[in-house]
């Protein structure tokens, strides 16, 4: 029945001479796996044609939607984060195997007479897939690959006469925007691909007119010896630097990398069993089966390791980026740039940079398109091994120096980077959690997410605006002066607020001497005005009330106090106003009688509107009470600690907090921030930002002690 129905299709469509004529190609010597390389490349490639078009269905190509569609895809279509892994993973697996194709044509000879047109067909498809890599790391427009490109097209633009004619092609324009993203896009996905198409055609047309050529002697003994020196240079670098003979931070990286090439120098240098000579179908096509199944399961591998591809935070031109780096397989020529004394001879030639990254780079490209020239001559083609061993030593030796550096470098620029990378991650996570939020991405993009985030912008403002003054103690060391306030928060762990905490009342009520001693530090017009707080009425209040409130009966009642003021903020963990730990608070708030004892009431000295609620279940919210506790006295602490008192103390604490006769030590800011400003600081010192549910998010906090009803509740009332 399957016979008579493939002689039927045979007899219309003549498929059996179209597959013979295909794959009855002789392999002299026998089908080998060293020959793998050519095929695994053109399957990936088909890999990548497929998942790009998969992407193409989503995604969105302008300033304000690529970022946007490339979060739908990784995290809302239907398996989109396996579609775009394997599409990034692939992306990475074409350049090995591209390497590993051109170590095997040039070990083995293959580029020599009859075949150096093949070869030079080959060099144009490396440059293709290279272009490939480059354009497409753009097109997410995060972070990370925006700056990336910046680097990348920044050296393009180095190229003398032509370069800034280049860059600016390249970019749309003298600076990076949709018409960047939608260049690059144009020649990702069509231009680039369409060349590779045409390219690999004639690669496989003049490759099947001269048949395979099989590895020579010279190549063997060439490898071999390759291979033995490589193991002889990494041992010598690692016994010095065991024996410290050289302090240089990366030798162990780069013994290894010796090591490496070795080993693959001796898998080409296999001379192997002389076999008879065999067809293409069905040895060589198993062996290439076999090899395109390996790749395809270490990049499946990678995507389910990796959850998919990096996707950072959206591109910000405003925001410097540290860490911004080209792909991996450009790392070489990003270090190479960076030595001082090629940007020395740079200068001495009058190129500048376009020296190390053009001209450099162009002559050595240049010897190797001239190999099949070279081996016309009686040395020539152990020339062309060494030489091809020596580019991908040193090649090899610079990306592993890069990358020690980057990653375990203890220089300015290592931290520098690491702290970057630390910080595109959080951010990215962050515009997920935001964009996963009741509220999404607003029309205008995700980049306005983090642009009007608490969280994200109110450490900023606070590191540059505030904390030489209130330095944590894990911050000492970065500031010549000492502090001259208490500590409110640490930027760096922006999720842990000190200022208006439990601790941070228990301090002020027990030790407002010892909580408020850096004020002594403030010198100047303002160090009365700092004497006269650390001598005044609240550290009498604090000295003779600490021993009432401390004593181990009043422990509840001393609690309720904390909960009281703490509830002022509406903090996501803290409890409801009608609870009633808080309403022991308020009444020892208003008439200072504990279970033992009593002390000066609050009330006295402080003007307050408490909170409360209003209505029930999803109508539920907080209020501050029509009828105030006390009034016309200050400091204020109604709303104490939560956003509008911070702001408006932030804004201008004498008129707020200290009023006319009070002391009052900090500056007002009201000139120096703007509206946005405040409220973004103000409200991230309230923890007055979008909190992600623990199964939305990996790095999503819960509220720390809130009961789930009480979050509820809360959620509901700022809902309002």
């Amino acid at each position: 029945m399957i016979k008579r129905l493939t002689d039927w299709l045979d007899h219309r469509t003549g498929y059996r001479d179209l597959m013979h004529e295909a794959l009855n190609e002789p392999i002299p010597g026998g089908a080998k796996w060293r020959y793998v390389w050519g095929s695994t490349l053109t399957f990936t490639f088909f890999v990548q044609v497929i998942t790009g078009f998969c992407l193409w269905m989503a995604y969105s190509p302008s300033a304000t939607s690529a970022w946007e569609s490339v979060y739908y895809i990784q995290y809302h279509m239907l398996f989109g984060w396996v579609v775009r892994g394997i599409h990034h993973f692939a992306a990475q697996a074409m350049m090995i195997l591209l390497m590993l194709h051109l170590m095997q044509v040039v070990i083995d000879g293959a580029y020599k007479a009859p075949r150096e047109v093949n070869f030079w067909l080959g060099l144009v498809l490396m440059q293709i897939v290279m272009f490939l890599g480059l354009t497409g790391y753009l097109l997410p427009w995060d972070q990370k690959g925006y700056y990336a490109t910046r680097v990348a097209t920044e050296i393009m633009g180095s190229a003398p006469l032509v370069g800034p004619y280049m860059q600016q092609l390249m970019q749309g324009g003298t600076s990076y925007g949709n018409h960047t993203l939608t260049r690059f896009f144009a020649l990702h996905a069509g231009i680039l691909p369409a060349m590779l198409v045409g390219f690999l055609a004639l690669h496989i047309y003049v490759f099947r007119r001269h048949a395979i050529h099989t590895h020579s002697e010279v190549s063997v003994t060439s490898s071999k010896v390759f291979s033995i020196a490589c193991v002889v240079i990494a041992a010598g670098i690692a016994i010095a630097k065991y024996f410290k003979l050289v302090s240089f931070p990366p030798a162990y990286a780069i013994a290894i990398i010796f090591v490496v090439l070795g080993f693959f120098a001796f898998l080409f240098g296999r001379k192997g069993k002389p076999e008879p000579e065999s067809r293409f179908w069905p040895d060589q096509v198993l062996k290439d089966g076999v090899a395109c199944l390996a790749v395809m399961a270490a990049i499946l591998g990678a995507t389910m390791y990796w959850h998919g591809a990096e996707l950072t935070a959206p591109a910000n031109p405003s925001e410097a980026y540290s860490a911004a780096r080209p792909e991996w397989y450009y790392l070489f020529l990003f270090k190479f740039l960076q030595f001082e004394f090629v940007s020395q001879w740079g200068e001495m030639t009058h190129l500048g940079e376009a020296l190390g990254a053009i001209v450099i780079p162009g002559i050595l490209f240049g010897i190797l398109a001239l190999m099949p020239i070279i081996a016309y001559f009686r040395l020539g083609h152990k020339f062309n091994v060494a030489y091809l061993w020596t580019m991908i030593g040193i090649a090899g030796a610079l990306t592993g120096i890069a990358y020690y550096e980057d990653w375990y470098g203890d220089t300015e620029e290592g931290r520098d980077f690491r702290a970057s990378v630390a910080e595109a991650h959080r951010d990215g996570h962050r515009t997920v959690e935001l964009a996963m939020s009741e509220t999404g991405i607003p029309p205008e993009g995700a980049a306005t997410l983090l642009a009007n985030d608490p969280l994200t912008q109110g450490p900023k403002i606070f590191e540059q605006y505030c904390l030489s003054c209130h330095q944590t103690e894990s911050r000492f060391d970065e500031f010549e002066e000492k502090p001259q306030a208490p500590g409110l928060a640490d930027p760096a762990n922006r999720e842990e607020i000190f200022f208006g905490s439990r601790a941070w009342t228990q301090a002020v009520l027990t030790d407002f001497g010892g909580h408020f001693s850096s004020l002594a530090n403030i010198t100047g017009e303002r160090a009365e005005a700092a004497q006269a707080i650390l001598e005044g009425s609240m550290k009498d209040w604090s000295d003779s009330n600490a021993e009432v409130l401390t004593d181990p009966e009043n422990k509840d009642d001393y609690k309720a106090l904390v909960e009281f003021l703490y509830t002022q903020s509406q903090r996501p963990d803290a409890l409801a106003p009608d609870d009633a730990v808080v309403q022991r608070g308020q009444e020892i708030f208003v008439s200072g009688e504990m279970t033992k004892g009593s002390i000066d009431a609050c009330v006295d000295c402080h003007s307050m509107h408490a909170l409360t609620t209003q209505g029930e279940g999803n109508l539920l919210k907080f209020v501050l009470q029509e009828e105030p506790l006390s009034e016309d006295l200050q400091p204020v602490l109604t709303g104490y600690a939560g956003t509008e008192w911070l702001k408006n103390f932030i804004a201008n604490p004498q008129a707020h907090y200290a009023g006319e006769y009070g002391n009052n030590a900090m500056p007002a800011f009201e000139s120096q921030l703007s509206e946005h400003d405040l409220e973004m600081v103000s409200r991230w010192l309230a923890k007055d930002y979008y909190i992600a549910p623990a199964t939305a998010s990996h790095d999503a906090k819960p509220a720390d002690d809130a009961p789930p009803a009480e979050d509820e509740a809360k959620e509901a009332a700022n809902a309002e």
